[in-house]
């Protein structure tokens, strides 16, 4: 469009009936915004911004990425950028000059709550809960990294939180609005591999120190981080080196270890092609590491360095009971029948399976590299097109939901989103599961004598999903919900 048109459509929009001017006008002022909601004014009525005005809590990194998505998206501004580690959000500062900067995120709210309209969390896991529930609180629509929360009580809340706000909500397993999933799903539905009874889901993570002791060697907390509130939730430690801005990952006080960092990747293709809820029970078993003198390295503070953890689903609407195995640290399943000694399992590290009584299919992480079993089968086999595919795929994750966002609480868009908090909550908590079968697996019980025993181990956990309880081991049940340091609140 020519300048002198644009400034022509300008004009017009502008002086295009004074009593709607006066209403945004009155709105804005009753409100307190100074971009208001598109949910707010309502179909019908020009919005003063024409671009979701975006926060991000967490600007280095993944978040980093995140918010260039939003950009990329041409209908996202990224007018904030918070973060507690200047060297981390040094890229999204040049990438984006004219955001106004913070260092927590509580100030950035406090004082710019009026001119946001949405907030971007990708920090670390023990932060996701906080940070989203006082966006939602403020009536922001919120996008949060996997996993969405680092408790299952986070997870219930949060999702709860999302109605009671009528906020807009996308977790950041981006695989989830692929077209892999889709196909998957497609395939499912059309009868292709019967009743699905077992899943199997693997990764090669972790890639970060597990099994573990805490390092006894503190160091001077670098200039550009500010410790305190980095550590904000969890309790209070003295800084050690190789922690941040990656390594936190294994260390529960902050961090989800394999789980959580690719579980929301791999295993949400079975919650998307199932429809699963919440899990009935867990068990598990993990790996153990040695010293030299043979003795165990007893580190209950870190992940192990690897695990199998398994979940059972009651059957829905005369669908088989469900067997879902999770494997990390590289251990794998037994390759299918089905598939030839030299093709690649999954995307190799990667993957699930699908086990029903008719056939099998699988993929990799995200869901991509969609396979029926053996793979000749993928490309014979048609089969209609059941569920709309986002554009773009994966990459459309992003797009999706800052347009979600603009159109509002409600809206079809919405709705829809591939990865809302009503499909992302379940998907956390029963990713969580096997973290709390994992924790529960290393508590110690001193026994007559000075003898220590593991009650934890060997035995089935009974889940009560709605009530948020294990029902045959009470001390299980302290990992359901963690204790915060003071001075820090879901404000619930």
């Amino acid at each position: 469009m020519k300048k002198k048109d644009l400034q022509k459509k300008q004009e017009t929009n502008l002086t295009d009936d004074s009593r709607r001017k006066f209403l945004r006008n009155s709105m804005t002022a009753l409100a307190g915004f100074y971009i208001v909601p598109r949910h707010v004014i309502g179909r019908g009525f020009t919005a003063p911004s024409d671009k979701l005005q975006v926060a991000g809590i967490g600007a280095g990194g993944k978040g980093e990425s995140d918010l260039y998505s939003f950009f990329m998206s041409g209908k996202a501004d990224i007018a904030f950028l918070c973060d507690v580690d200047s060297r981390m959000s040094a890229k999204s500062r040049e990438r984006y000059p004219k955001a106004k900067v913070y260092e927590d995120y509580r100030e950035m709210l406090d004082k710019e709550h009026k001119n946001i309209d949405a907030v971007s969390v990708s920090t670390p896991d023990h932060m996701h809960a906080v940070q989203a529930m006082a966006a939602m609180q403020l009536g922001k629509h919120v996008y949060v990294q996997k996993p969405l929360a680092h408790d299952i009580y986070e997870a219930r809340v949060m999702t709860e939180a999302a109605h009671r706000y009528k906020v807009v909500t996308q977790m950041g397993n981006q695989g989830a609005s692929g077209d892999g999933v889709r196909q998957l799903i497609d395939w499912y539905n059309a009868g292709v591999i019967g009743d699905v009874h077992t899943v199997y889901c693997y990764t090669d993570r972790p890639v970060w120190p597990q099994g573990i002791q805490w390092s006894k060697n503190t160091l001077p907390v670098p200039k550009e981080l500010n410790w305190d509130l980095w550590l904000g939730t969890a309790p209070y430690k003295d800084y050690v080196d190789n922690l941040v801005p990656f390594n936190w990952r294994g260390w529960w006080d902050y961090g989800t270890g394999a789980l959580g960092d690719m579980a929301c990747h791999i295993m949400a293709p079975a919650f998307a092609v199932l429809g699963l809820g919440y899990p009935s029970s867990a068990e598990c078993s993990v790996a153990k590491r040695y010293e030299r003198n043979w003795n165990a390295v007893y580190a209950p503070e870190c992940g192990p360095l690897a695990s199998h953890i398994i979940l059972k689903f009651k059957g829905q609407n005369g669908k088989p009971d469900l067997t879902m195995h999770w494997m990390d640290g590289g251990i794998q399943p037994e390759r299918p029948e089905e598939l030839g000694p030299n093709e690649m399992m999954g995307d190799g590290g990667n993957g699930t399976i699908f086990i029903g009584t008719k056939g099998k299919m699988m993929c990799g992480t995200y869901g991509v590299l969609p396979n029926l079993l053996p793979t000749n089968r993928t490309k014979t086999t048609q089969v209609p097109q059941t569920i709309k595919r986002v554009p773009n795929g994966d990459n459309g994750h992003y797009a999706a939901w800052v347009e979600a966002a603009m159109a509002g609480y409600g809206s079809e868009a919405a709705k829809t989103l591939s990865s809302n908090f009503d499909v992302a909550g379940p998907l956390t908590e029963s990713v969580l599961m096997g973290n709390l079968a994992i924790r529960s697996y290393d508590l110690q019980k001193k026994m007559d004598g000075g003898r220590i025993s593991y009650p934890g181990r060997n035995i089935r956990l009974v889940w009560d999903g709605p009530n948020m309880k294990i029902t045959n081991f009470d001390e299980a049940n302290q990992f359901v919900k963690r204790q915060y340091r003071d001075g820090w609140s879901l404000g619930v």
